[in-house]
């Protein structure tokens, strides 16, 4: 019987996503798949439009397993750990559904990549973050960290192994908030379920949007995000958004 690493629990059109492999959260291959299968579900189902992503104990995600490292005399063995290495954090990426990380502790190499993966990131007080395969021969993600740090700050934690703090990140305008321990998830949560009362199918199609941006020309993003806004203007949900702003009520979408 497969131990359960990942646990989704799911309310007011919000999952909220638990790592809990302990003592340290570290990811080996059968947990990457259990991340990459609940975020694909997260994706096909309606009865959910944000996910919070977080983990039990103290750390976050120490990142990969090194007891469950590839092996060099089984063929494609290698290929195969990198394969659902690359997935675990492209099923966050590429989720349908945004997703707001809540980073209780430390997130480190490929931890800091999953939280990273994530599009909105809130963090308490104890957590730290660091990309140290450095230290042990060998080399991260950098492509992961591109997008979210300067040039200057993510070549020192790649070159280094250096570690920030949550309250490092925040001077840095990467993190959202830094929180308490206690106040992580519901911070966290309330986010979501504010983004969760969007109208469904415009909130997939801006996450679309906001993941376009990072890799595409400036010129040839917007006309899709444009093409994006026409498509949803005849969207019942649309139609239903306009009427209740003029009329003073709460939306009730129906994702069509």
């Amino acid at each position: 019987m497969t131990d359960t690493f990942v646990h989704l629990e799911v309310s007011d059109y919000v999952a909220l996503v638990t790592m809990d492999r302990q003592p340290v959260n570290a990811l080996s291959r059968e947990m990457r798949r259990q991340i990459v299968a609940t975020f694909d579900e997260i994706s096909a189902r309606d009865d959910i439009r944000c996910a919070v992503l977080t983990a039990t104990g103290k750390v976050f995600c120490a990142g990969a397993d090194l007891k469950d490292r590839p092996s060099a005399d089984i063929p494609g063995d290698f290929l195969e750990h990198n394969r659902i290495t690359r997935e675990t954090t492209n099923a966050i990426r590429e989720c349908a559904k945004p997703v707001v990380a809540a980073v209780n502790g430390a997130a480190l190499g490929a931890g800091m990549a999953l939280a990273m993966a994530c599009d909105i990131f809130f963090a308490s007080d104890k957590a730290t973050f660091g990309m140290p395969e450095i230290n042990v021969g060998l080399a991260g993600g950098a492509s992961m960290l591109r997008t979210v740090l300067g040039r200057s700050t993510m070549r020192r934690m790649f070159f280094t192994g250096q570690r920030l703090t949550a309250a490092d990140l925040f001077r840095r305008n990467v993190i959202e908030e830094v929180t308490t321990e206690e106040a992580l998830i519901p911070t966290a949560m309330e986010l979501a379920r504010e983004i969760a009362s969007k109208a469904p199918l415009a909130t997939i199609y801006a996450k679309r949007a906001a993941n376009m941006v990072d890799v595409m020309p400036q010129r040839d993003a917007y006309r899709f995000e444009q093409e994006f806004t026409m498509a949803l203007a005849k969207t019942e949900d649309a139609r239903e958004a306009r009427m209740a702003f003029l009329e003073k009520r709460a939306p009730q979408f129906k994702g069509r």
